[in-house]
């Protein structure tokens, strides 16, 4: 059975609708109809639903079987800890200056406000000479991916880490860089895979990569948790410029890092001019539903023609989008103020905690886990098996709720992935299941 398939139902997080048939509808007098409007062939090679959104219907349809069972989520990297006071203040009280003239605003500037673009060049930049002006505040890192592939067009070729967070092939298919889908392999046409896996120190052997014009790269990487060193980024700076290619770095969980590994692309030399950075407030202060990220774009960053690729972008972001709430700004703002970057790190120190918790747990039962220690993310392996098979084992036999590794690739076919962001009452739960499972 077609794991993905089985369901009737389909959910956009916890939103659910029922699955549109795709037979045309009847109308009054019992005749079929449908418009003339053709489906986007893009779309239908769309080989299954978003990786998240399924594990929610999942998870939806296990309580609904289970309703005594206490259901413990370590599947969607949702944070779940209160907001500091200091943040949720700051956002309160410019919700409620707005029902003033003197502080009511309409729509702010497209790039973010100027105060929040200084705070996170001067908070995460420092020293790597990246201006305020050259950072875009939006609404989120999985937003600004699929507008860079907007930026991009469909004629530009693409390489992914494999594993990697689903959203870069899935707006790559939207956008028509790839093609059709391989059933047996599940990889895309026209996409370069690159393998990350124990072997190879989760790093791609870039002797034998593919030279493409785009590049993916997350540090620390979601799903495996591994965090690039100095070494392996400065290779990946080298190649690109080699092949003139432009990496764009998801740096989302840089704040995770403990060991002396680089929180930024931008700490390599040369890298301005060949990459673009990625971020986001979700996972660095509890942001998963204020929504508030960003995006670097140098201005060293050039087209083949010389054209400033900045210049593309402000007027991407200035047609597609709005801006971001100014509420969630404020939010971003106070979170970078000295009590409330401490506030938010007080977070981070607490979620890590849970990633040792049960990083230890894996390694007593003699499963080998990666990652817990840069990232919020565990990457279990289980030789020889079916990530859906563990999954769902596990999710019958303990009522946790996990992310089969073959989600995010192919070489994620024998993993899981398990997120350390949760109450720590249902951590210390988990852990005691998952002893009592596996041992």
């Amino acid at each position: 059975m077609n794991y993905f398939l089985s369901f009737s139902f389909m959910t956009c997080k916890s939103f659910l609708h029922p699955r549109v048939s795709i037979t045309a509808q009847e109308n009054e007098n019992g005749k079929s109809y449908s418009t003339k409007v053709a489906r986007n062939p893009k779309m239908e090679r769309l080989r299954y639903n978003y990786l998240f959104p399924e594990i929610s219907a999942r998870e939806l349809q296990h309580v609904t079987e289970y309703p005594n069972a206490k259901v413990i989520s370590l599947g969607i990297g949702d944070t779940t800890e209160p907001l500091p006071d200091v943040v949720a203040s700051s956002m309160a009280n410019y919700a409620h200056s707005l029902s003033t003239l003197k502080g009511y605003r309409g729509y702010g500037a497209e790039q973010g406000s100027k105060e929040l673009r200084k705070a996170i060049s001067e908070t995460f930049y420092k020293d790597m000479g990246i201006k305020d002006t050259e950072v875009f505040v939006s609404d989120g890192a999985q937003c600004d991916i699929s507008r860079l592939q907007l930026l991009f067009g469909s004629n530009m070729s693409i390489a992914v880490q494999d594993p990697i967070f689903p959203a870069y092939i899935d707006s790559s298919v939207i956008i028509g860089q790839a093609g059709d889908v391989e059933n047996e392999s599940g990889t895309y046409q026209n996409v370069e895979y690159m393998k990350c896996e124990p072997q190879n120190s989760f790093f791609p052997d870039l002797s034998k990569a593919a030279s493409t014009d785009i590049m993916f790269f997350c540090s620390p990487n979601n799903p495996s948790g591994h965090a690039a060193t100095y070494e392996q980024l400065e290779e990946l700076v080298q190649f690109a410029q080699k092949n003139g290619s432009i990496i764009v770095y998801d740096s989302a969980y840089a704040v995770y890092i403990t060991e002396d590994r680089p929180r930024s692309i931008y700490e390599i030399p040369g890298a301005k001019k060949v990459a673009i950075e990625v971020s986001s407030f979700s996972k660095i202060a509890g942001f998963t539903g204020v929504r508030l990220g960003w995006t670097v774009v140098p201005e060293e960053l050039l087209y083949a023609n010389g054209f400033p690729v900045i210049n593309d972008f402000n007027r991407i972001v200035c047609t597609c989008f709005n801006g971001a709430s100014r509420i969630a700004q404020a939010g971003g703002l106070a979170s970078l103020s000295s009590d409330g970057f401490k506030a938010v790190l007080s977070l981070v120190d607490y979620y890590k905690e849970n990633a040792e918790i049960l990083l230890e747990t894996f390694q007593s039962l003699g499963l080998r886990a990666y990652g817990g220690i840069n990232a919020p993310y565990l990457w279990v392996h289980f030789p020889g098996s079916n990530s859906w098979d563990v999954f769902n084992e596990i999710l019958e036999k303990t009522h946790i709720i996990t992310v089969p590794g073959s989600g995010f690739g192919p070489a994620g076919k024998e993993f899981i992935r398990v997120t350390a962001f949760g109450h720590r009452e249902n951590i210390l739960e988990a852990s005691k299941r998952l002893r009592n499972l596996f041992s």
